[in-house]
Order: C-alpha cells, then sequence, then structure tokens
C-alpha cells in the first residue's frame, strides 16, 4: 500500500515555502502524488521510511518535520465518519490535524470553537 508524506508547518504564512509540485515531479521515480498545497505526498512505490525520510529532507531548501504514514492508517481514520452526525454548512470547515507526536497531556474531547467566535 501507499506511503502518505505529512510535511509540518510548511507554506504557511510566507514562511518555509516551496512548490510541492515540483518536489512531486523530482520524486517522481517514486511515483509521488502531490495532494495541494500544504505539503501532503502520496508515494506509491514501495520504499523504506528512512529511504523515503532522505528523499524528502534532500530536496527541501529548508529542515521540515517530516511525518509518514501507510496510506491503509488515513484510509482507516477516514472510514470512522467523526462528521457523519453534523451537518454540511459553508460556515463550517471540516478538517483533521495530525500530531508528529504524543502532547504531554490528551486535550478533552471533542473540541469545538467557543460560539463567540
Amino acid at each position: 500500500m501507499a506511503l502518505v508524506v505529512l510535511l509540518r508547518g510548511v507554506n504557511v504564512g510566507g514562511h518555509r515555502t516551496f512548490r510541492p509540485s515540483m518536489l512531486a515531479e523530482q520524486l517522481k521515480h517514486l511515483d509521488a502524488v502531490n495532494i495541494g498545497a500544504a505539503g501532503t505526498f502520496v508515494i506509491r512505490r514501495p520504499v523504506s521510511h528512512a529511504q523515503l525520510r532522505v528523499e524528502f529532507a534532500r530536496r527541501l531548501p529548508f529542515d521540515a518535520e517530516i511525518m509518514i504514514c501507510q496510506g491503509r492508517e488515513i484510509v482507516r481514520l477516514m472510514s470512522r465518519g467523526f462528521f457523519s452526525n453534523h451537518a454540511l454548512r459553508p460556515d463550517i470547515v471540516r478538517f483533521v490535524s495530525v500530531l508528529s507526536r504524543s502532547p504531554r497531556s490528551a486535550p478533552s474531547m471533542p473540541m469545538s470553537f467557543p460560539s463567540t467566535g
């Protein structure tokens, strides 16, 4: 199965910027696919996590936190239907955040934004 690479804190607010489409082109030998501008890639050829980390680090123009997971982990996450009980509305953005390591203390769940903004 494919690997998913997530780059933490890239292309945000003009800091640590790069062109993901160009990086995907440089990684075409791994059958890399760029997903948007946020530093998410799918790698469709077999490669070890260690080698993949080297491939990315060598090509990025800055140090970045590189997270790698199995594609099936993302599929399993999305199949859980976290948003299925909530109506799709134009004023709500659905997103999932991925942590690079366990937090010192677990946040209370579910998280919600205050009604006053």
